[in-house]
C-alpha cells in the first residue's frame, strides 16, 4: 500500500500533521489543576452507579423540549437546504452556505438570544441556520455524484424540471433520507447543548445538577439522553414525523415575548463597531480594530488552531484503536456488540457536555477539550471505518491475530480513514471555537466574554473571524483531499 512508503504523499502528509500537532502540544496547557481529581472522579462514578431518575423536576418535559427543538430546527433546515442545493452552482449561494455553516449553532444561539430572548425561535433558528448550509452542501454533492445514466434515457422535449423531479431526484432521495436521519441525531445533540445558554433542554438541567454536585442526577440525565439516541431507529418512523412536528410546535413555550424595536436596534446599532456609533471616525475605528486583532483575535485564533491540530491528530490515533471494536474481520459477534455500545455512547455524547464534565474533574486547561474532541470525533470516524471493513474481503490464507490488524486491515482502511478525518477537520475547528465558552482561551472565550459584557460589536467581529477561519480550513481540507485523491462516501456520513 502507498502509505507504507516513506516517500509517498500519504506518508509525507501524515508526518507533516504529526509534526504540527507535536509542536502545538509542546506549547499547550494540558495540566490538571484540581486538588484531587481522582476523588471527584470517584464521586462521579458512584453517581453513575446510582442514577436518580426522580431528582430532576420536569425531566420528561426537558426531553420533550430537546426533541422539539431538534425536530423543528432540522425539518426547517432540510427544507431550506434542499432548495439551496438546487441553486448550489451559484457562487453567491455557495459562499453564503459556507459562511452560515462555518458559525457553530451555539454562536448562532447567542446571537438570536439577543434578539428573541429565551423564546423557541432562538433554539429553532440556532439549529436551522447552520444546518441549512451543511445540508445544502451535502445534498448538492449527492446530486453531483448521482448516476448520470438515467438522465440519458429521458425522452427528447422533456423539461429540465420534469427530468429532475422524476428521474434525478428519486435516485438521490434515499441518500437524502438517510442523511436527514443522521442530521436529526446531530440536532438532538445540539438541542441538548443549547440548554447551557438557558433554553429548557436537557443541557440546562445537566449543568445545574453538575454545579450542585448532584452526580446521581447527572447520571440519570445522561442515561436518558443516551437512551433517546440509541432508540431512534425504533421511534423515528416516517409516518410519525407529521405527528412529531405538530406535537413539537404545540409543546414549546411560545409565551415568551420579544420586542421588534429591540431586534431592530440590535441589527442596526448594537453590532456596529463602537467608534462608528460614537462618531469617532476612521481613526477611532482603526484603533478599535487594532485592539480587537492583537488583544483578542490573534491570541484566540492561535489557541483555536493549536487545539484543533492536536485534537485532529489525536482523533486519528483514537480511530485506529477504536474501529477494530466493531470490525467483523478482527472480532467476534459478542465483543463487537460491546464495541458498538461503547461507540454509540462515545459519539452520542456532545463534545461540549463531555468537555464540561472533564473541566469539573480536571480544572481549566486544554486537556478536557482535547479529550472531549478526540473521544467524540474518534468514535464517529471509528464507527464509519468499522462499518467500512464489512466490505473488505481478505484472502482465505490471510494471517490471524494482531498481524491481521497491522498488515491486512489497517493498510486497507488508512486512506478512507484520512478522507473522513480531513472531512471532519472543519467540524473539529467549529467545535474547538465554541469550547471557549467553557473558559478555554479559544475564540469562543472572547466571544462569550463580549456577549457577557454586552459588547455585541466585538462579539460579531470575533464570530466573523471564526467563520473565516473555518472557511480557510475547509478550503485547505479540500485541497489536501484532492492532492491525495481521498474520497469520502457520502452514504457513510
Amino acid at each position: 500500500m502507498t502509505f507504507r512508503s516513506a516517500g509517498s504523499p500519504l506518508a509525507k502528509t501524515t508526518k507533516i500533521f504529526l509534526g504540527v500537532a507535536f509542536i502545538c502540544l509542546i506549547f499547550s496547557d494540558v495540566a490538571i489543576t484540581t486538588v484531587d481529581p481522582w476523588d471527584e472522579f470517584k464521586r462521579l462514578l458512584l453517581g453513575f452507579l446510582t442514577p436518580d431518575f426522580y431528582a430532576t423536576d420536569n425531566i420528561i418535559q426537558a426531553i420533550a423540549y430537546t426533541l422539539a427543538f431538534a425536530f423543528l430546527g432540522v425539518t426547517l433546515s432540510n427544507v431550506i437546504g434542499l432548495i439551496l442545493a438546487f441553486l448550489f452552482y451559484n457562487p453567491i449561494i455557495r459562499v453564503g452556505c459556507a459562511i452560515v455553516r462555518a458559525v457553530h449553532e451555539l454562536f448562532w444561539a447567542l446571537i438570536f438570544l439577543q434578539m428573541f430572548g429565551l423564546s423557541p425561535l432562538t433554539g429553532i433558528l440556532a439549529i436551522a441556520i447552520p444546518y441549512s448550509g451543511i445540508i445544502a452542501k451535502v445534498y448538492a454533492e449527492i446530486l453531483e455524484e448521482a448516476d448520470p445514466a438515467p438522465m440519458k434515457t429521458v425522452p427528447a422535449g422533456t423539461s429540465g424540471l420534469s427530468a429532475f423531479l422524476f428521474v434525478r431526484l428519486p435516485d438521490a432521495w434515499s441518500h437524502f433520507r438517510s442523511y436527514s436521519m443522521y442530521r436529526l441525531e446531530c440536532g438532538i445533540r445540539s438541542s441538548a447543548v443549547l440548554g447551557f445558554i438557558g433554553l429548557p433542554t436537557l443541557g440546562f438541567h445537566l449543568e445545574t445538577a453538575f454545579k450542585e454536585g448532584q452526580y446521581s442526577e447527572v447520571a440519570a440525565i445522561l442515561l436518558l439522553f443516551y437512551l433517546v439516541i440509541a432508540t431512534m431507529r425504533f421511534w423515528m418512523k416516517r409516518p410519525l414525523l407529521p405527528i412529531y412536528l405538530i406535537g413539537a410546535a404545540i409543546i414549546l413555550p411560545w409565551g415568551t415575548t420579544f420586542s421588534l424595536s429591540h431586534i431592530v436596534r440590535f441589527l442596526t446599532e448594537d453590532i456596529i463597531p463602537y467608534p462608528i456609533r460614537n462618531g469617532e471616525g476612521w481613526g477611532g475605528l482603526s484603533d478599535w480594530l487594532q485592539m480587537m486583532v492583537f488583544d483578542q483575535a490573534i491570541p484566540g485564533t492561535i489557541a483555536t488552531v493549536q487545539l484543533t491540530m492536536i485534537a485532529l491528530v489525536a482523533t486519528g490515533f483514537l480511530t485506529i484503536l477504536l474501529f477494530p471494536l466493531i470490525s467483523p474481520l478482527l472480532l467476534g459477534r459478542i465483543p463487537r456488540w460491546f464495541g458498538h455500545l461503547f461507540l454509540v455512547i462515545a459519539r452520542s455524547t456532545p463534545e461540549y457536555i463531555l468537555a464540561f464534565i472533564l473541566l469539573q474533574l480536571w480544572g481549566p486547561s486544554m486537556l478536557p477539550a482535547i479529550v472531549a474532541l478526540t473521544v467524540h470525533n474518534g468514535a464517529i470516524i471509528g464507527h464509519l471505518i468499522g462499518r467500512y471493513t464489512e466490505t473488505v474481503k481478505l484472502r482465505l490464507d490471510a494471517v490471524k491475530g494482531f498481524n491481521r490488524y497491522t498488515y491486512e486491515v489497517l493498510p486497507r482502511v488508512y486512506r478512507p480513514m484520512l478522507a473522513l478525518l480531513f472531512y471532519r477537520w472543519e467540524v473539529i475547528m467549529r467545535e474547538t471555537a465554541i469550547l471557549g465558552i467553557l473558559g478555554i482561551a479559544t475564540l469562543g472565550f472572547y466571544v462569550d466574554s463580549a456577549f457577557a459584557d454586552l459588547r455585541f460589536d466585538r462579539a460579531m467581529f470575533l464570530i466573523a473571524i471564526t467563520a473565516l477561519l473555518n472557511i480557510c480550513i475547509d478550503v485547505i481540507s479540500r485541497v489536501v483531499r484532492s492532492k491525495l485523491r481521498l474520497q469520502t462516501s457520502l452514504k457513510q456520513q
